[in-house]
């Protein structure tokens, strides 16, 4: 693992302006600069980069972050890839801290296998390019095939030649370990001796997210019945099939740009395709698609669109994975080839540009789709029909998600329409698998994200009531995290700083509990730990801190602006003051906050009290009780006449 002090060696390197600079022309206005977005194509500049506070947020396709989170989706590395590319760039050593046996021994295989794999692709290039086997047999063939020599090179297509140990042989003469040539996949052992793989085969190199080569698919070059067409790399420390989208590292910048991702099944459709200059493509390898896979697509866009034969394999093979792309939150479309084509074989036959037409033109909504499909096959079968009801119903409670709720409610409309049967009915079976899932899984806390239900009634309004409660609290929780990063080294008095009297109040008064949302309870914690272990925190030390999750809620935190009151603008008559110059009235107003939710919690669980008891003596006590937290909640109440917070 990289060191703690080396990640705060890089922090401190960070200039958001040089990095993100790199990558858009930027140009200066006021404070913050100004640029075209590289994750979505546009002609008015909406990408705003801010060096005060360390943040990028596009005002048009809604991109925010930090520069390592620029780094990470720009150019999809994890976010060890992104700290390495950035110690490369500032020139910073990088120190690993000492790791279990374990951890080291796989560190030590997954470099190993990266190094062989290397080794083998150069070999594969130069048997395809150099030698008369593979110009004459495997370049040919590509050729009469229709890929251009720049295709070949860039997707590092190469060749495996004929003989029976040519790699084995070349990789145990220039030192490399047969042991891990095995187990990269590259080459076995037959009667004692070590033989290649893939001999007699085209090669297709397989990158991942940062372009370095992890596996390989072989593609049989003359007819074989008893040969595989495809052999893959088995499964190691760098290869889980299930987690992989061929073309993925060629194709991320396009799928950003186009908000769309093309998914085929095999190595050939891409390349094709990327040689027509449809870029924003991937293959699934000829599988199931998994929940990886999916989640890996829905980093680029939300927006997938399946091309597959139109043959009933491939009809079969488009709709495996359906539930859980929609369970993932993504829009799926579907594209079927015709005429027993495949995608690789139709942009050759029709061009590039009747290919582009006909994607746009012939895409069928893949619910809608199934349900098409599933109804011909039925036709008069009452079972089949009344199974086809369910089966739908199923598949629309998978589209769980709160911000999906009137697309949830459309397909329901459009589904009951196409099965003839009464709608309200139809949407209480999709509500009931709905509440079955819910039962099953474990119990959401408070600000979970709730799933809104509609039997007729207005539950979905009561949920977004709920969700406005909660967004407002939220603000005031969020604002005294903000004033915290912001203005906690600044003195509140002569005798303790911003910090000391926030962290005292919220412990004197236990307000701790009134803070609903646990990354800022994170936030607050990692704070105070900084400044009992001597630090003076500043903003960057939590914009790249080692906890990702609490790196996005800051983010998120100073994305908004705080709103400015018009009482403000009532009390001070001439200039309005910055924030700088209130940051204790903002931070007492968002305090006097938290207490009144703390009064107004117990005055609930004091009427509740009241309504128990039959006791008079005990009545006349909560009700004296009752009348001192009322006397609080206004004198609170008064207190905050002067926020600065909207609400």
């Amino acid at each position: 693992m990289i060191s703690k002090e080396t990640i705060q060696h890089i922090q401190g390197k960070i200039d958001i302006i040089e990095i993100i600079g790199g990558f858009v022309k930027l140009k200066k206005r006021g404070t913050n600069y100004l640029g075209n977005c590289p994750f979505h194509n546009e002609k008015t500049p909406s990408f705003t980069v801010s060096p005060s506070k360390e943040i990028y947020k596009c005002f048009g396709c809604g991109k925010s972050g930090n520069t390592i989170g620029f780094i990470m989706d720009h150019e999809k590395y994890s976010y060890v890839e992104t700290l390495r590319w950035l110690a490369n760039k500032y020139n910073i050593t990088i120190e690993e801290t000492e790791s279990s046996p374990e951890a080291k021994a796989y560190q030590q295989v997954t470099e190993s296998l990266f190094i062989v794999n290397h080794y083998a692709r150069d070999f594969f290039r130069d048997q395809l390019r150099d030698t008369e086997e593979g110009i004459d047999i495997a370049l040919s063939y590509l050729t009469e095939r229709g890929f251009t020599p720049e295709i070949i090179e860039k997707f590092q297509i190469g060749y495996n030649p004929g003989a029976r140990d040519a790699l084995a042989q070349s990789a145990i003469a220039a030192l490399y370990n047969p042991e891990i040539m095995n187990k990269a996949g590259l080459i076995v052992q037959r009667d004692g001796q070590w033989q290649d793989n893939y001999r007699g085969r085209i090669i297709f190199p397989i990158h991942n997210q940062s372009g370095k080569v992890i596996g390989f698919g072989a593609r049989i070059i003359k007819s074989n019945d008893r040969a595989p067409k495809y052999i893959n790399t088995p499964e190691n420390e760098l290869y889980v099939k299930s987690k992989i989208l061929y073309g993925a590292y060629f194709a991320k910048s396009a799928i950003d740009k186009a908000n769309e991702c093309l998914l085929v099944e095999g190595y050939t459709d891409v390349v094709s395709l990327h040689q027509a200059g449809v870029e924003n493509v991937v293959a699934s390898g000829g599988t199931s698609l998994t929940t990886d896979q999916l989640r890996l697509i829905k980093k680029y866009t939300p927006n997938l669109t399946i091309i597959y034969d139109g043959d009933g394999a491939g009809i079969k093979a488009a709709m495996r994975g359906l539930d859980l792309a929609l369970e993932e939150g993504l829009n799926v479309k579907l594209v079927l080839i015709p005429d027993n084509e495949d995608p690789d074989s139709y942009v050759k036959k029709i061009g590039a540009s009747d290919f582009k037409a006909f994607v746009s033109r012939e895409k069928k909504d893949f619910i809608l789709f199934q349900l098409d499909v599933a109804l011909k096959d039925a036709q008069n079968d009452s079972v089949k029909r009344s199974n086809i009801v369910q089966q739908m119903a199923e598949t629309l409670s998978k589209i769980n998600k709160t911000e999906d709720f009137a697309k949830r409610q459309d397909y329901v409309r459009r589904v009951s329409e196409m099965l003839n049967i009464e709608e309200s009915g139809f949407n209480a079976l999709v509500n009931k698998f709905l509440r079955d899932k819910i039962g099953k899984e474990q119990q959401q806390n408070f600000q979970t994200e709730s799933i809104p239900f509609d039997d007729g009634q207005t539950n979905h309004q009561v949920d977004q009531y709920i969700s406005d409660l909660v967004e407002k609290d939220q603000r005031h929780e969020q604002a005294i995290v903000r004033s915290l990063i912001e203005f906690g080294t600044k003195n509140w008095d002569d005798e303790k700083t911003v910090a000391d009297f926030i962290f005292s109040e919220l412990d004197e008064l236990e307000l701790m509990q009134q803070i609903q949302n646990d990354k800022f309870i994170s936030i607050l914690n990692s704070y105070r730990s900084m400044i009992s272990d001597g630090q003076s925190p500043t903003l960057k030390d939590f914009m790249y801190h080692e906890d990702q999750e609490l790196q996005r809620e800051l983010i998120r935190i100073m994305e908004n602006e705080p709103d400015l009151s018009p009482k403000w603008e009532e009390h001070y008559q001439a200039i309005i003051p910055k924030r700088d110059d209130l940051y204790r009235e903002e931070i007492l107003s968002n305090l006097y906050y938290l207490q009144l939710r703390k009064i107004k919690k117990l005055m609930a669980e004091n009427q509740a009290e009241l309504e128990k008891t039959k006791d008079p003596e005990q009545q006349l006590l909560i009700l004296q009780t009752h009348q001192l937290l009322k006397n609080m909640e206004n004198t609170l109440s008064q207190k905050r006449g002067t926020v600065i917070y909207k609400s």
